[in-house]
């Protein structure tokens, strides 16, 4: 069954959303009348199958189920319900009012059984009562899975993906497994892996990233397993690797999917052995390390093409934790935006306020472009776009118009003019704002003969924010200054 619906969400069930199963009718819409006239949303089934089937598909509050149905009887089903979730009350219904039955239903997870014929109105307050218990059951357990963020407090997000990955990686972190982590490039596949070290009993010791992808093939062996003097041409000095310097701690291989073979046969050995040789050495060295990869390629795909071992990918591949893009986690944009305000805000020093704290917020249209968005590099993009944001801002709104034009064409905003270099009837608040920013920096270039310094000073800017606005607007200062460009 699905996972309950959160306590801030049956907006349109205010007093909760009942599955009544019963193969009687009469039975049926007794309940039906009953429920409905007390607030309820109720849903009916004729039969276990059909039970089954909408308590799989859809979440409810709690679930009456009859004992005596002819397809199959409620106690099975029951065992069925509870081997997919624990947490949603259900009741059994029965004509058979013994203690043998009440104590059975109860071992198989019932939380309580009424007999036919019922009292009404001890039926209802045994219902509120249930419902209104499991209701809070779930706030408690909400509020705790929340609180699990603040051992990672630069993951953000509400995201239900998101924080099931921190859940697990709270429960895999103080083990010794190795994990593997996927997803695209610009998920935050590394700061799962910090997040991971830092709530592990490694946490003090080193947290060693490796970009195998950016160090030759050549060289990568000698930067994994150090050398020894003399081993190759240029090693005028014995030299410890990342193995060595991780040694107590983790270390964490990036883009693991390109290693050399070779490279790979020796990871192995070190994932098995935990030990290794120094490059032109016979000697091994023992280490105690964890290992953490990651990838955005498909390693299974290339196991089955040849290029990657399948003994290394299982070893590696103990834990998998897949990471989303955030096109899949858009709920999560707002949060992120806020973060990265925080961020950039005091390291640009703009817009804080008297204890540090950021003023700024995204203007309305700007965010629904944010959120539009298709965001193919993911957390990091974003990251980029709001540090311009910030950096081009000149007031506490962030306004369209210093967003990235990837954004703001994909959101279909852009500046358009007629014949006469004049917008449109039809124009944009967007497109006027860029405007009249472009034709105010034009006048101020024009009043000091196209001295940027000179111009920056007069609107009252830095130099670095009026030099990323010409490039932004397309200003042809070079031409304009007689190819001086910057004074």
């Amino acid at each position: 069954m699905p996972d309950p619906l959160p306590p801030d969400e049956p907006a349109s069930f205010p007093k909760g959303r009942i599955l009544v199963v019963d193969d009687e009718a009469d039975i049926r819409e007794s309940l039906e009348t009953l429920l409905c006239l007390e607030g309820y949303t109720v849903e009916l089934a004729q039969n276990g199958a059909e039970g089954l089937r909408r308590a799989e598909s859809a979440n409810y509050d709690m679930v009456l189920l009859d004992l005596m149905m002819p397809d199959r009887s409620g106690m099975e089903v029951l065992r069925e319900i509870r081997e997919r979730d624990t947490e949603t009350p259900v009741f059994m219904i029965t004509a058979y009012g013994s203690v043998e039955v009440a104590v059975s239903a109860l071992k198989n997870g019932a939380n309580d059984y009424f007999s036919k014929p019922w009292d009404n109105e001890k039926l209802l307050l045994e219902i509120d009562r249930m419902i209104a218990h499991s209701r809070l059951a779930r706030e408690n357990a909400q509020l705790k899975r929340a609180l699990k963020q603040y051992s990672f407090p630069n993951i953000i997000g509400k995201n239900d993906r998101m924080l099931r990955i921190l859940d697990l990686v709270t429960q895999v972190a103080p083990s010794r497994a190795t994990i593997l982590i996927t997803g695209e490039t610009g998920t935050g596949k590394e700061l799962i892996a910090k997040g991971i070290h830092a709530n592990s009993a490694r946490a003090d010791q080193p947290f060693v990233p490796v970009n195998s992808g950016s160090v030759p093939s050549e060289l990568l062996e000698s930067a994994l397993f150090g050398h020894v003097k003399g081993a190759f041409t240029g090693a005028i000095a014995s030299r410890k690797g990342y193995f060595e310097t991780a040694n107590k701690g983790t270390i964490f291989f990036d883009e693991i999917g390109t290693i050399s073979p070779e490279t790979q046969a020796k990871l192995l050995r070190v994932i098995q052995e935990r030990e290794f040789m120094p490059v032109g050495s016979t000697d091994t060295v023992k280490v105690d390390v964890r290992i953490i990869a990651a990838t955005n390629a498909d390693l299974k795909k290339l196991v089955d093409d040849g290029k990657f071992r399948e003994d290394l990918y299982y070893r590696l591949n103990v834990i998998d934790l897949a990471l989303p893009p955030l096109r899949e986690r858009k709920e999560d944009i707002p949060p992120l935006v806020e973060h990265f305000f925080q961020k950039f805000a005091r390291e640009n020093e703009k817009f804080l306020d008297a204890d540090g704290k950021s003023l700024l917020r995204m203007d309305p249209e700007a965010m629904r472009l944010l959120l539009d968005y298709n965001w193919p590099g993911n957390v990091r993009e974003l990251e980029n776009a709001v540090e311009r944001a910030v950096v081009l801002a000149s007031q506490a709104t962030v306004l369209v118009d210093v967003l990235p034009d990837s954004i703001l064409q994909e959101g279909g905003v852009k500046i358009r003019r007629d014949a006469s270099g004049m917008l449109p009837a039809d124009a944009s608040l967007p497109e006027i704002l860029a405007d009249f920013e472009r034709r105010k920096i034009m006048e101020a270039l024009e009043s000091v003969n196209w001295s940027q310094t000179e111009a920056a000073e007069k609107l009252h800017i830095p130099l670095s924010t009026l030099n990323q606005k010409i490039k932004r607007l397309s200003i042809d200062v070079k031409r304009k200054s007689g190819g001086a460009g910057a004074p």
